[in-house]
């Protein structure tokens, strides 16, 4: 018998007895399906995670890490601005260096006509706005004059537009920071992702920022390379340069984003791993009905079977018959649990608002998964089947 025919067979038997091979083939798709949500709940979420840290672009972070002398001295050294513009000016020079992002912020009182709210105030230069992809939802943004001119002017975030402007259009009007008059130009896009929490922002020019406030230097810095292989070297350039102008022992030092998304990504794969192969002990359990359903069906059909031998069928024929059933019953339910299993990490993607991977390989993973399980599950049975006597087959009732 061709395996062509023994497929059709299978079919015919899945098919005569359609709701028991339903319930045959529950514990595959759910095992299945539990294993492509989990894994693609996994990776979406790495990857959501790894943006949220890094972005979209090659960046580090400068910081300067104050002595214990200096700590001891002055415990808020950690909180105070230790970039000044001439060091901005110095970062840029850097060639592997394509943008310096510079900003200084602080929690100020914010106050339009009687409302007033607590909102973090950020001074920053324009390559900010560049690199971190401010966008805006009404209005417009802060351009190159802006910078330049010192105006005073701002955008604010869509919380602070909630909690201070109510049900007043925002654009155009005049909002009071420590008694400090802004104009209100743009309303930046509400946040999505993860880490979105809607805080209450005004961003200013960093001129604006630093005459309104008597600031003189910056708090956080980040340098943009130019790409991916030169982030060690412009970190270590920008290192020492700063170490040696400040007269600093290695007192500025560089956060790398990317060995934080590292970080992320191991944790997180771990994590994946550990869930996905907790779920898929229901393919287990699966194949362990998969096994009874075919005991059940070689004893109801030991007749057929005595027959089949009686007219020339060899073990092996009877064996080959057993295991393709055996391997289509859960295959198909692999199937149906991929289906699934994709289908529902699309809709927790929606919500939550973050990518569903869903690999090829996981999905051809789980295809040879429920093969293999069709294959061990049903050896037993097969083989029992396969070693019946013909004579007291045809015998029984």
């Amino acid at each position: 018998m061709s395996i062509i025919e023994n497929i059709r067979m299978a079919f015919s038997s899945v098919l005569a007895h359609k709701l028991r091979s339903i319930l045959t083939m529950l514990g595959i798709i759910i095992g299945v399906a539990s294993v492509i949500l989990v894994v693609a709940i996994g990776q979406g979420g790495e990857q959501m995670l790894k943006s949220q840290f890094t972005g979209s672009s090659n960046t580090i972070e400068v910081f300067y890490q104050p002595s214990d002398e200096e700590m001891q001295s002055n415990p808020n050294a950690y909180m105070e601005s230790t970039f000044t513009q001439s060091d901005i000016e110095d970062l840029g020079e850097i060639q592997e260096v394509s943008k310096v992002v510079a900003s200084s912020s602080e929690f100020m009182q914010a106050r339009f006509r009687e409302d007033t709210a607590d909102v973090s105030i950020y001074g920053i230069n324009q390559a900010y706005i560049e690199v971190n992809e401010l966008k805006i939802d009404s209005g417009r943004n802060l351009v190159e004059g802006d910078f330049i001119g010192g105006r005073r002017v701002g955008i604010i975030s869509q919380a602070t537009q909630e909690e201070l402007f109510k049900e007043t259009d925002p654009l155009g009007e005049v909002v009071w920071v420590n008694g400090q008059p802004f104009e209100i130009i743009g309303v930046l896009e509400k946040p999505t992702g993860l880490f979105s929490f809607g805080s209450m922002e005004i961003y200013l020019p960093s001129n604006t920022y630093r005459a309104s406030f008597g600031k003189t230097d910056f708090n956080q810095v980040t340098l943009q390379a130019k790409s991916a292989e030169d982030l060690q070297e412009a970190g270590k350039k920008a290192t020492t340069m700063l170490n040696q102008k400040h007269d600093k022992d290695e007192a500025y030092q560089v956060f790398n984003m990317e060995e934080i998304s590292e970080g992320i990504g191991q944790v997180t794969r771990i994590m994946t791993l550990i869930i996905g192969s907790i779920a898929g002990i229901s393919l287990f359990v699966g194949g362990i009905g998969v096994m009874n359903i075919m005991l059940v069906s070689v004893t109801e059909r030991t007749c057929e079977i005595g027959i089949r031998k009686a007219l020339g069928a060899t073990k092996r024929q009877i064996l080959t018959q057993f295991l393709i059933e055996s391997i289509t019953l859960t295959l198909i339910g692999g199937i149906i649990g991929i289906l699934l299993g994709a289908g529902g990490a699309s809709l927790v993607s929606l919500f939550a608002g973050w990518p569903s991977l869903i690999s090829w390989q996981v999905v051809l993973g789980g295809l040879a998964f429920s093969m293999i399980i069709g294959v061990i599950f049903g050896m037993l049975p097969a083989n029992k089947a396969a070693r019946l006597d013909p004579i007291e087959s045809l015998r029984y009732e």
